[in-house]
């Protein structure tokens, strides 16, 4: 999965010194901007004295010792003794155990993809009563994380199953604000306005991209993220949802046409760095550094948050660089949708302690120590944005707040024949002029159904 590939990558990109782990709480009491009164009053209400808590997740590393600390604070709070243990063979490890009823009690797990089939299987619990409402009041795009938390149980009845906890975002254009200024051009607002951006540029003899799908066994995959976006942007959620599924197929003309509409911007030679045929060559770790040639190669770059990771050393992010929300049409009226991914927390052995871990998790508190100490992004509503250890992570954190949609990484959704496959392997085929986006969308129909 591309996702937990390039999860390293992300964290570094919005990573802050402030991780610590063995039993140590990083912050005081009373210091900074945190909500400690929801960390009081949740500490009051609840007595956990002596009871054990297994947590199990992907995390690793300063990953891993950021989210210790949040344990280390519930602990203090109820004294509970959660512990947490990461893994990189989560995806096989928690299948595992589940199947010999030695599973963890909450799992937190990288993908929905994952958790639905495990809740088919009867390993998961349904989350807490009234945990939707909560989430529906108090993130942005609320029912988004509803439907993504929701999975068919194994009689299939549709239960709450998902509590996202740490999300990422890959609606993201990257530019380098000197440039901007030095051509008096202004942030797109709509993708009107973007693509009239994009026609000023190259009539001042400017490059408007910099394209790179190269990622040796994996090319291809940024192209299926453009197309995602684009998805969002082209067609209401439940069309994506549809897609995704593939209750709507992949050679629909819908699907096409956003094919299409990726290539107008890719397949045109005046639109990116080189010859359009040529960006599955480029690596994608190499693409963004057309962005720092003097002049520059390109004016912008659209990939996820974690793509600073393999800017020039020394860059200051906000300064340097900088980025803005890959936009929305305006005459399509959906909103603003998001394209990410992120971490999810489900019951797997079903406890108190679980219960209670997870209602830790609703306090702005939780998700504030976790912004203060990088690497973390939320929707929720009322975690206060200063407590982000970076502003690029507070502007990141913005974006998700205003997104009226949230949608997870579709190609990570698909069976991965499909969406680490045939799709790859597809965009590739239509981006270098090998295929039209009606021969790659039936291939890659035809490979789904194959599966079948």
């Amino acid at each position: 999965m591309k996702n937990s590939l390039l999860a390293g990558a992300a964290a570094l990109a919005l990573t802050a010194p402030f991780a610590q782990a063995g039993g140590h709480l990083p912050f005081a009491e009373g210091e900074g901007a945190f909500d400690w009164d929801s960390y009081k009053a949740y500490g009051d209400a609840t007595d956990l004295a002596g009871q054990d808590l297994a947590i199990f997740g992907p995390w690793l590393a300063g990953e891993a010792d950021a989210f210790s600390a949040l344990v280390n604070y519930f602990n203090e709070a109820t004294g509970a003794n959660a512990t947490y243990v990461g893994s990189d063979s989560l995806e096989q490890q928690i299948v595992i155990d589940a199947e010999a009823g030695s599973a963890p009690d909450l799992t937190v797990f990288p993908q929905p993809g994952l958790a639905a089939t495990m809740a088919n299987r009867g390993f998961l619990t349904p989350l807490p009563d009234g945990m939707g409402d909560w989430i529906g009041e108090n993130y942005a795009a609320g029912q988004s994380w509803i439907d993504l938390g929701t999975y068919a149980d194994g009689s299939g009845a549709d239960q709450l199953y998902g509590f996202f906890f740490n999300v990422n975002v890959k609606s993201l254009v990257w530019y380098i604000p000197e440039n901007f200024e030095d051509f008096e051009y202004e942030i797109p607002e709509t993708m009107e306005e973007f693509k009239a951006l994009m026609d000023q540029m190259v009539a001042d003899g400017q490059t408007p991209l910099c394209v790179g799908l190269g990622s040796g066994g994996a090319t291809g995959w940024p192209a299926t993220d453009w197309v995602e976006d684009l998805m969002l942007r082209t067609q209401p959620p439940e069309v994506y949802d549809d897609w995704v599924s593939n209750d709507m197929p992949f050679d629909d003309p819908r699907v096409v046409a956003t094919i299409e509409e990726y290539g107008s911007f890719t397949r045109n030679d005046a639109y990116v760095v080189g010859a359009a045929n040529d960006t599955a060559a480029i690596d994608f770790r190499d693409s963004p550094k057309g962005l720092f040639d003097a002049p520059p190669a390109c004016m912008m770059h659209r990939q996820a948050s974690f793509i600073p990771a393999y800017f020039p050393e020394g860059t200051e992010l906000g300064e340097d660089a900088d980025f803005f929300y890959f936009p929305a049409f305006s005459e399509k009226d959906l909103g603003r949708p998001v394209l990410g991914a992120g971490t999810l927390f489900a019951i797997t052995n079903d406890n108190p302690a679980a219960g209670a871990f997870l209602e830790f998790l609703k306090t702005p508190f939780a998700h504030e120590v976790m912004m203060a100490q990088g690497g973390f992004l939320t929707p929720h509503k009322t975690a206060d944005l200063e407590t982000y250890a970076s502003d690029t992570a507070r502007k990141q954190g913005e974006i998700l707040l205003n997104a009226t949609t949230f949608r997870f990484d579709g190609s990570d959704l698909m069976p991965g024949g499909v969406g680490a496959g045939t799709f790859w392997t597809g965009m590739v085929d239509y981006s270098s002029g090998a295929k039209t986006a009606a021969e790659v969308a039936a291939e890659i129909q035809s490979s789904w159904d194959a599966l079948k």
